[in-house]
Protein backbone atom coordinates (compact mmCIF):
# COMPACT_ATOMS: atom_id res chain seq x y z
CA UNK A 1 0.00 0.00 0.00
CA UNK A 2 3.15 2.47 1.27
CA UNK A 3 4.34 1.64 -2.16
CA UNK A 4 1.76 2.49 -4.48
CA UNK A 5 1.40 5.53 -2.34
CA UNK A 6 4.98 6.06 -3.26
CA UNK A 7 4.32 5.62 -7.24
CA UNK A 8 1.12 7.86 -7.40
CA UNK A 9 3.16 9.83 -5.48
CA UNK A 10 5.91 10.29 -7.88
CA UNK A 11 3.55 10.06 -11.01
CA UNK A 12 1.75 13.05 -9.52
CA UNK A 13 5.12 14.61 -9.80
CA UNK A 14 6.22 13.77 -13.11
CA UNK A 15 2.29 14.93 -14.43
CA UNK A 16 2.80 18.17 -12.50
CA UNK A 17 6.28 19.38 -13.83
CA UNK A 18 5.42 17.57 -17.83
CA UNK A 19 2.09 19.65 -17.30
CA UNK A 20 3.97 23.16 -16.25
CA UNK A 21 7.01 22.92 -18.91
CA UNK A 22 3.89 21.88 -21.21
CA UNK A 23 1.94 25.15 -20.33
CA UNK A 24 5.75 27.00 -20.04
CA UNK A 25 6.57 25.63 -24.00
CA UNK A 26 3.27 26.57 -25.29
CA UNK A 27 3.53 29.63 -23.33
CA UNK A 28 6.49 30.85 -24.49
CA UNK A 29 6.76 29.22 -28.14
CA UNK A 30 2.56 29.32 -29.29
CA UNK A 31 1.17 31.93 -27.36
CA UNK A 32 3.19 34.77 -27.13
CA UNK A 33 4.21 37.31 -29.72
CA UNK A 34 7.29 37.93 -31.44
CA UNK A 35 6.75 41.50 -30.89
CA UNK A 36 4.46 44.13 -30.21
CA UNK A 37 1.14 43.46 -32.53
CA UNK A 38 1.87 46.70 -34.81
CA UNK A 39 5.26 45.71 -35.79
CA UNK A 40 6.57 43.90 -39.19
CA UNK A 41 9.45 42.12 -38.87
CA UNK A 42 11.34 42.11 -42.28
CA UNK A 43 13.38 39.07 -43.40
CA UNK A 44 15.51 38.56 -46.35
CA UNK A 45 17.28 34.77 -45.99
CA UNK A 46 19.72 34.36 -49.06
CA UNK A 47 20.92 31.40 -50.78
CA UNK A 48 22.97 29.50 -47.86
CA UNK A 49 22.49 32.20 -45.31
CA UNK A 50 23.68 30.36 -42.02
CA UNK A 51 21.83 29.92 -38.79
CA UNK A 52 23.87 33.14 -37.03
CA UNK A 53 23.68 34.86 -39.80
CA UNK A 54 19.96 34.83 -39.57
CA UNK A 55 19.86 34.96 -36.24
CA UNK A 56 21.67 38.45 -35.76
CA UNK A 57 19.36 39.58 -39.08
CA UNK A 58 16.17 38.42 -36.66
CA UNK A 59 17.86 39.96 -33.42
CA UNK A 60 18.18 43.50 -34.90
CA UNK A 61 14.25 43.26 -35.07
CA UNK A 62 12.73 41.15 -32.20
CA UNK A 63 14.22 40.46 -28.43
CA UNK A 64 17.48 38.48 -29.23
CA UNK A 65 16.41 35.48 -27.14
CA UNK A 66 13.67 34.91 -29.42
CA UNK A 67 15.63 35.12 -32.41
CA UNK A 68 17.50 32.22 -31.42
CA UNK A 69 14.82 30.21 -30.72
CA UNK A 70 13.20 30.87 -34.13
CA UNK A 71 16.71 29.65 -36.13
CA UNK A 72 16.80 26.57 -33.52
CA UNK A 73 13.20 25.43 -35.03
CA UNK A 74 13.95 26.07 -38.11
CA UNK A 75 17.54 25.06 -38.66
CA UNK A 76 17.10 20.86 -38.04
CA UNK A 77 16.79 17.92 -40.23
CA UNK A 78 13.42 18.31 -41.36
CA UNK A 79 13.72 21.41 -43.36
CA UNK A 80 15.45 21.26 -47.16
CA UNK A 81 17.69 24.68 -46.22
CA UNK A 82 17.40 25.13 -50.09
CA UNK A 83 13.43 26.19 -49.50
CA UNK A 84 14.35 28.43 -47.50
CA UNK A 85 15.74 31.63 -49.23
CA UNK A 86 13.40 34.50 -50.10
CA UNK A 87 11.81 37.36 -48.83
CA UNK A 88 9.41 36.99 -45.83
CA UNK A 89 7.46 39.87 -43.45
CA UNK A 90 6.59 38.34 -40.14
CA UNK A 91 3.60 40.18 -37.90
CA UNK A 92 4.57 41.05 -34.60
CA UNK A 93 1.83 39.11 -33.32
CA UNK A 94 3.19 35.81 -34.70
CA UNK A 95 4.77 33.26 -32.24
CA UNK A 96 7.94 31.70 -32.15
CA UNK A 97 6.83 28.37 -33.58
CA UNK A 98 4.08 29.77 -36.32
CA UNK A 99 7.38 32.21 -37.34
CA UNK A 100 9.85 29.61 -37.61
CA UNK A 101 6.87 27.31 -39.84
CA UNK A 102 6.87 30.46 -41.62
CA UNK A 103 10.81 30.54 -42.48
CA UNK A 104 11.29 27.17 -43.03
CA UNK A 105 8.75 26.19 -44.80
CA UNK A 106 9.53 28.86 -47.61
CA UNK A 107 5.83 30.65 -47.50
CA UNK A 108 7.57 34.00 -49.47
CA UNK A 109 5.93 37.29 -48.98
CA UNK A 110 5.19 38.78 -52.19
CA UNK A 111 7.82 41.85 -52.71
CA UNK A 112 6.17 45.33 -54.85
CA UNK A 113 7.75 46.22 -58.19
CA UNK A 114 7.40 49.85 -59.18
CA UNK A 115 8.45 51.59 -61.88
CA UNK A 116 7.86 54.93 -63.65
CA UNK A 117 9.25 57.74 -64.99
CA UNK A 118 12.01 56.02 -66.12
CA UNK A 119 13.72 56.64 -69.54
CA UNK A 120 16.50 54.27 -70.30
CA UNK A 121 16.87 50.73 -69.99
CA UNK A 122 19.41 51.23 -67.71
CA UNK A 123 17.54 52.84 -65.00
CA UNK A 124 14.82 50.09 -65.43
CA UNK A 125 17.96 47.59 -64.66
CA UNK A 126 18.87 48.98 -61.82
CA UNK A 127 15.41 49.84 -60.67
CA UNK A 128 15.04 45.65 -60.64
CA UNK A 129 18.30 44.87 -58.85
CA UNK A 130 17.11 46.83 -56.27
CA UNK A 131 14.31 45.33 -55.61
CA UNK A 132 14.74 41.75 -56.87
CA UNK A 133 17.52 38.91 -55.78
CA UNK A 134 18.84 39.24 -59.34
CA UNK A 135 21.83 40.65 -60.49
CA UNK A 136 21.86 43.44 -63.38
CA UNK A 137 24.20 41.36 -65.46
CA UNK A 138 21.30 38.70 -65.33
CA UNK A 139 18.53 40.78 -66.57
CA UNK A 140 21.10 42.38 -68.69
CA UNK A 141 21.79 39.61 -70.60
CA UNK A 142 18.12 38.38 -71.47
CA UNK A 143 16.76 41.78 -72.35
CA UNK A 144 20.06 41.89 -75.12
CA UNK A 145 19.75 37.93 -75.81
CA UNK A 146 18.03 38.35 -79.63
CA UNK A 147 16.16 34.49 -79.54
CA UNK A 148 14.37 35.75 -75.88
CA UNK A 149 12.91 38.86 -77.08
CA UNK A 150 11.92 37.80 -80.34
CA UNK A 151 9.98 34.73 -78.38
CA UNK A 152 8.15 37.74 -77.00
CA UNK A 153 7.63 39.90 -79.94
CA UNK A 154 10.49 42.52 -79.86
CA UNK A 155 13.74 43.09 -80.23
CA UNK A 156 17.08 44.30 -77.87
CA UNK A 157 16.34 47.60 -78.85
CA UNK A 158 12.10 47.68 -78.97
CA UNK A 159 12.30 45.16 -75.62
CA UNK A 160 12.09 48.62 -73.51
CA UNK A 161 8.26 48.51 -75.06
CA UNK A 162 7.17 45.52 -73.18
CA UNK A 163 7.70 47.19 -69.71
CA UNK A 164 4.66 49.49 -68.33
CA UNK A 165 5.11 51.52 -65.42
CA UNK A 166 3.04 49.92 -62.87
CA UNK A 167 3.12 48.04 -59.46
CA UNK A 168 3.73 44.62 -59.72
CA UNK A 169 4.21 41.90 -57.35
CA UNK A 170 6.99 39.00 -57.38
CA UNK A 171 8.73 36.86 -55.02
CA UNK A 172 12.45 38.28 -54.29
CA UNK A 173 13.80 35.28 -55.56
CA UNK A 174 11.98 35.08 -59.00
CA UNK A 175 14.45 33.89 -61.53
CA UNK A 176 15.22 36.18 -64.15
CA UNK A 177 13.46 34.15 -67.20
CA UNK A 178 10.31 33.82 -64.86
CA UNK A 179 10.65 37.69 -64.11
CA UNK A 180 10.26 38.17 -68.08
CA UNK A 181 7.45 36.05 -68.51
CA UNK A 182 5.33 37.70 -65.56
CA UNK A 183 6.24 41.04 -67.36
CA UNK A 184 5.00 39.39 -71.28
CA UNK A 185 1.83 38.54 -69.22
CA UNK A 186 0.99 41.76 -68.01
CA UNK A 187 2.04 43.48 -71.21
CA UNK A 188 -0.95 41.77 -72.89
CA UNK A 189 -3.20 42.22 -70.28
CA UNK A 190 -2.80 45.86 -70.96
CA UNK A 191 -2.80 45.18 -75.20
CA UNK A 192 -5.96 43.75 -74.73
CA UNK A 193 -7.92 43.29 -77.82
CA UNK A 194 -9.49 46.51 -77.49
CA UNK A 195 -6.57 48.54 -77.47
CA UNK A 196 -4.88 46.63 -80.45
CA UNK A 197 -8.16 47.63 -82.17
CA UNK A 198 -7.64 51.32 -81.49
CA UNK A 199 -3.80 50.82 -82.69
CA UNK A 200 -5.12 48.85 -85.88
CA UNK A 201 -7.34 52.25 -86.20
CA UNK A 202 -4.70 54.95 -85.75
CA UNK A 203 -2.48 52.64 -88.31
CA UNK A 204 0.56 51.45 -85.98
CA UNK A 205 1.64 48.59 -83.94
CA UNK A 206 1.59 48.68 -80.46
CA UNK A 207 5.60 48.97 -80.20
CA UNK A 208 5.19 52.04 -82.64
CA UNK A 209 2.28 53.44 -80.17
CA UNK A 210 4.68 53.06 -77.46
CA UNK A 211 7.22 54.62 -79.51
CA UNK A 212 4.81 57.53 -80.27
CA UNK A 213 3.80 57.55 -76.55
CA UNK A 214 7.21 58.10 -75.35
CA UNK A 215 8.02 61.36 -77.70
CA UNK A 216 4.29 62.34 -76.52
CA UNK A 217 5.03 62.21 -72.92
CA UNK A 218 8.75 63.71 -73.48
CA UNK A 219 7.16 66.56 -75.11
CA UNK A 220 4.21 67.27 -72.12
CA UNK A 221 3.68 66.39 -68.86
CA UNK A 222 -0.06 67.66 -69.08
CA UNK A 223 -2.21 64.26 -69.29
CA UNK A 224 -4.59 66.91 -70.71
CA UNK A 225 -2.28 68.05 -73.70
CA UNK A 226 -1.19 64.43 -74.43
CA UNK A 227 -3.98 63.94 -77.03
CA UNK A 228 -3.34 66.52 -78.60
CA UNK A 229 0.31 66.20 -79.06
CA UNK A 230 -0.54 62.86 -80.20
CA UNK A 231 -2.81 63.53 -82.66
CA UNK A 232 -0.65 66.54 -84.19
CA UNK A 233 2.48 63.75 -84.50
CA UNK A 234 -0.44 61.53 -86.22
CA UNK A 235 -1.16 64.16 -88.85
CA UNK A 236 2.57 64.54 -89.58
CA UNK A 237 2.90 60.66 -89.86
CA UNK A 238 0.16 60.51 -92.33
CA UNK A 239 1.85 63.44 -94.58
CA UNK A 240 4.88 61.70 -94.16
CA UNK A 241 6.30 65.17 -92.63
CA UNK A 242 9.01 64.81 -90.48
CA UNK A 243 7.88 64.76 -86.72
CA UNK A 244 10.90 67.17 -85.59
CA UNK A 245 10.32 66.18 -82.05
CA UNK A 246 12.45 67.93 -79.85
CA UNK A 247 13.07 64.92 -77.38
CA UNK A 248 14.22 62.88 -80.01
CA UNK A 249 17.24 64.88 -80.68
CA UNK A 250 17.88 65.21 -77.01
CA UNK A 251 18.16 61.53 -77.04
CA UNK A 252 20.02 61.10 -79.73
CA UNK A 253 23.02 63.67 -78.28
CA UNK A 254 22.70 61.85 -75.11
CA UNK A 255 21.39 64.82 -73.04
CA UNK A 256 17.93 65.36 -71.99
CA UNK A 257 18.81 68.50 -69.86
CA UNK A 258 18.84 70.44 -73.18
CA UNK A 259 16.79 73.72 -72.49
CA UNK A 260 16.89 75.09 -76.00
CA UNK A 261 17.81 72.88 -79.38
CA UNK A 262 20.56 74.35 -81.69
CA UNK A 263 21.40 73.49 -84.90
CA UNK A 264 24.27 71.41 -84.17
CA UNK A 265 22.04 69.58 -82.05
CA UNK A 266 19.52 69.20 -85.58
CA UNK A 267 22.31 68.14 -87.15
CA UNK A 268 23.55 64.84 -85.10
CA UNK A 269 23.73 61.83 -87.15
CA UNK A 270 21.17 59.18 -85.85
CA UNK A 271 18.25 57.42 -86.45
CA UNK A 272 16.56 58.94 -83.55
CA UNK A 273 16.75 62.49 -84.89
CA UNK A 274 13.46 62.86 -86.39
CA UNK A 275 15.14 66.11 -88.33
CA UNK A 276 16.74 64.18 -90.31
CA UNK A 277 14.72 61.09 -90.53
CA UNK A 278 10.72 60.90 -91.29
CA UNK A 279 8.52 58.54 -89.41
CA UNK A 280 9.08 57.05 -86.25
CA UNK A 281 12.10 56.37 -84.65
CA UNK A 282 13.40 52.72 -84.13
CA UNK A 283 11.79 52.01 -80.42
CA UNK A 284 10.58 54.49 -77.57
CA UNK A 285 13.17 56.99 -76.43
CA UNK A 286 11.59 56.63 -72.56
CA UNK A 287 9.11 53.91 -70.72
CA UNK A 288 6.37 55.66 -72.07
CA UNK A 289 2.94 55.34 -69.09
CA UNK A 290 -0.37 54.08 -69.95
CA UNK A 291 -1.54 57.21 -69.85
CA UNK A 292 0.53 57.99 -72.69
CA UNK A 293 0.03 55.34 -74.65
CA UNK A 294 -3.77 55.79 -74.25
CA UNK A 295 -3.20 58.94 -75.19
CA UNK A 296 -1.91 58.10 -78.68
CA UNK A 297 -4.67 55.34 -78.81
CA UNK A 298 -7.42 58.32 -78.04
CA UNK A 299 -5.51 61.09 -79.89
CA UNK A 300 -7.29 64.05 -80.74
CA UNK A 301 -8.70 65.15 -84.55
CA UNK A 302 -7.62 68.05 -85.40
CA UNK A 303 -4.95 69.90 -87.91
CA UNK A 304 -2.50 71.08 -86.10
CA UNK A 305 1.15 70.64 -87.48
CA UNK A 306 3.25 72.52 -85.43
CA UNK A 307 3.59 73.14 -82.01
CA UNK A 308 5.80 75.61 -79.41
CA UNK A 309 6.13 75.62 -75.62
CA UNK A 310 4.17 78.38 -74.48
CA UNK A 311 5.95 81.69 -73.43
CA UNK A 312 4.70 81.54 -69.74
CA UNK A 313 6.84 78.11 -69.05
CA UNK A 314 3.26 76.77 -68.11
CA UNK A 315 3.79 73.24 -69.67
CA UNK A 316 1.47 73.80 -72.02
CA UNK A 317 2.01 74.36 -75.87
CA UNK A 318 1.20 76.49 -78.79
CA UNK A 319 -0.43 75.15 -81.40
CA UNK A 320 -0.32 75.95 -85.23
CA UNK A 321 -1.92 74.75 -88.68
CA UNK A 322 0.50 76.78 -90.76
CA UNK A 323 4.50 77.66 -90.54
CA UNK A 324 3.71 81.00 -90.04
CA UNK A 325 1.75 80.52 -87.56
CA UNK A 326 4.24 78.68 -85.40
CA UNK A 327 7.23 80.42 -86.29
CA UNK A 328 5.90 83.57 -84.43
CA UNK A 329 4.82 81.16 -81.71
CA UNK A 330 8.48 80.34 -81.66
CA UNK A 331 9.87 83.84 -81.84
CA UNK A 332 7.55 84.82 -78.73
CA UNK A 333 9.54 81.37 -77.02
CA UNK A 334 12.34 82.68 -77.55
CA UNK A 335 12.63 85.73 -76.49
CA UNK A 336 11.19 84.52 -73.13
CA UNK A 337 14.65 82.35 -72.92
CA UNK A 338 16.80 85.30 -73.81
CA UNK A 339 14.64 87.27 -71.46
CA UNK A 340 15.73 84.43 -68.47
CA UNK A 341 18.97 84.22 -69.84
CA UNK A 342 18.64 80.85 -71.04
CA UNK A 343 21.28 79.65 -73.99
Amino acid sequence: MKKTHIILAILAIVLIATLSIGAYLYKVYIKDPIATADTTIQVYITPGMSSDSLCHTLAQQIDPEKAGKIVEFMYNDEYDASTRKGYYELKGSTSIYRAARKLAAGSQTPVTFTFNNLRLLDQLIERIDETLYMSADSIEALLQDEALCAQYGFNTTTIIAMFLPDTYEFYWTVTPQRFMERIHEYYNLFWNEERRNKARRVGLSPIEVSTLASIVEEETAKADEMPIVAGLYINRLRRNIPLQADPTVKYAVGDFSLQRILNKHLNTPSPYNTYLNTGLPPSPIRIPSKTAIDAVLNYRQHNYLYMCAKEDFSGYHNFATTLSEHNRNAQRYHNALNRRGIK
